[in-house]
């Protein structure tokens, strides 16, 4: 196998445990807020600007039928609502009530010491490691729309 091919299975193996890692804590970060990570990557996604379910999955980099079920569940249980799309008349907006917005609040201090412990176990490469998650993810969007 070449070089480029040993890094492409290393960097898809290293991301998919990183996505399990962060998925772990996001639950456990989550549950005392009353939410799931899944509620909470949605509700995360809206904090500053109503957006469409599809403009929310462009984001997130999911399909748009996982985020509209989940939207759903958000209205169901009072923590998003639904607002008339001024862009499109069939897409409405997502955009978290009083409720959502408390509950991700909640979740504010445990999030902190989180990163804190992050950042002690990383020590000052993180921005370096972030930048380079960055840049790869960047490419690999070049090469999807090619």
């Amino acid at each position: 196998m070449s070089e480029e091919a040993d890094l492409l299975s290393g960097s898809a193996i290293t991301s998919f445990r990183l996505n399990g890692q962060f998925l772990a804590i996001a639950e456990e970060l989550a549950r005392p807020a009353g939410l799931t990570a899944a509620w909470w990557q949605v509700l995360g996604a809206v904090l500053r600007e109503p957006l469409p379910v599809a403009g929310i999955a462009r984001v997130m980099g999911i399909t748009r039928q996982s985020v509209q079920r989940i939207a759903d569940l958000l209205v169901e249980k009072g923590l998003a609502e639904y607002l008339p799309n001024p862009a499109h008349r069939r897409a409405k907006l997502l955009r978290p009530t009083s409720e959502g917005f408390a509950a991700v609040e909640r979740i504010g201090p445990a999030h902190q010491k989180m990163a804190k412990r992050i950042a002690d176990a990383v020590g000052d490469d993180w921005p370096a490691c972030l930048a380079a998650m960055e840049r790869l993810s960047q490419a690999l969007d070049t090469l999807a729309d090619e």
